[in-house]
């Protein structure tokens, strides 16, 4: 026992020495600990909401306070004339989404890296990256200016061929162009960067030798630059996967319009109408909560689907 007892005094005197040493180290660390405990861990308890009837004022504390009430807010959304609606249109703009915007940015890298003036190729690069750095609102307000059906510059160009001017923010079968088109502007640029490393980390000697085979430059991007960076592809891929019907709210609420419901409203949108321009706490818990429930078996499923297929996955 007494052996023990001194074992434990050393190894507390040990750890205390060694937060002592260390403690710089531990404070730049405790910033985003704190962060992510603040403003993603602690609002987990309003999960609780999904599950109880919400009174529409009411302080944090009342969450534990509230009456039970299962599974109603659930099936009250199941049962809803919305709920279709809701479903298809978020699936639709993000599987349409990954299917146009996913290889845009692989296309791009392989582009990119053919350049072979330094200068030229830093310079676009660059300028592919501006997009993302833009405020989400000022590049909807671009897109709503080239839009424009009286001054915009889409329909000064198709008045110049003889095309009547057209509504589109307000036609609701040019939404989901408009969004999808808008995000591939908007992200490209950035989105190649991990697929650029990717590829610069390909052993020079396997074109080299290439090179001497004779390959030409399509089939060295063919026969090692795309399948060297399968990986990597894969992974994102999963990962755009599990995120199927995580469509970027603010951009949706930005574009979209009462007139444009049928096929832009979306699960993210119609939480933020009832659960908070409503006040209807317990309902918006209960649909945010089932789709980030759909969202965690989709990532483990198209996981397991690329782990079986290829042998790479997330986990």
């Amino acid at each position: 026992m007494l052996h023990l007892a001194q074992t434990k005094a050393k190894s507390k005197a040990s750890f205390w020495s060694l937060v002592k040493r260390d403690w710089l180290l531990l404070a730049i660390i405790a910033i985003p600990v704190l962060y992510y405990v603040i403003y993603r861990y602690v609002p987990m308890v309003g999960i609780l909401m999904a599950f109880q009837q919400v009174p529409r004022r009411g302080s944090f504390f009342s969450i534990f306070t509230n009456n039970w009430i299962g599974f109603e807010n659930f099936i009250r959304f199941f049962q809803s004339p919305y709920f279709w609606r809701l479903l298809s249109n978020t699936f639709l703009i993000s599987l349409f989404g990954i299917l146009w915007s996913f290889p845009v940015p692989i296309i791009f890298a392989i582009m990119l890296n053919e350049i072979k003036n330094i200068k030229y190729q830093r310079t676009i690069q660059t300028i592919s990256y501006m997009p993302y750095f833009i405020s989400l609102v000022v590049a909807v307000g671009i897109v709503v200016n080239f839009l424009n059906p009286q001054d915009g510059i889409v329909n000064l160009i198709l008045n110049k061929f003889g095309v009547a001017s057209a509504d589109f923010l307000h036609d609701p079968k040019y939404f989901r162009t408009i969004y999808i088109v808008s995000g591939i502007w908007q992200s490209y640029g950035y989105s190649a960067i991990i697929y650029i490393a990717a590829i610069t980390s390909i052993d020079p000697q396997l074109y080299e030798a290439a090179k001497i085979d004779g390959a030409s430059k399509m089939q060295q991007i063919r026969h090692i630059t795309f399948p060297c960076m399968i990986p990597t592809i894969i992974i994102l891929l999963i990962l755009s996967l599990g995120n199927l019907l995580n469509v970027g709210f603010e951009k949706v609420l930005l574009l979209y319009s009462p007139s444009t419901y049928s096929t832009a409203d979306v699960i993210s949108t119609y939480v933020y109408r009832v659960g908070i321009v409503e006040t209807n706490f317990g309902f918006g818990t209960a649909i945010g909560l089932f789709n980030s429930v759909i969202n965690f078996v989709f990532i483990i499923v198209f996981n397991r689907i690329a782990r079986s297929a290829s042998g790479i996955s997330l986990w």
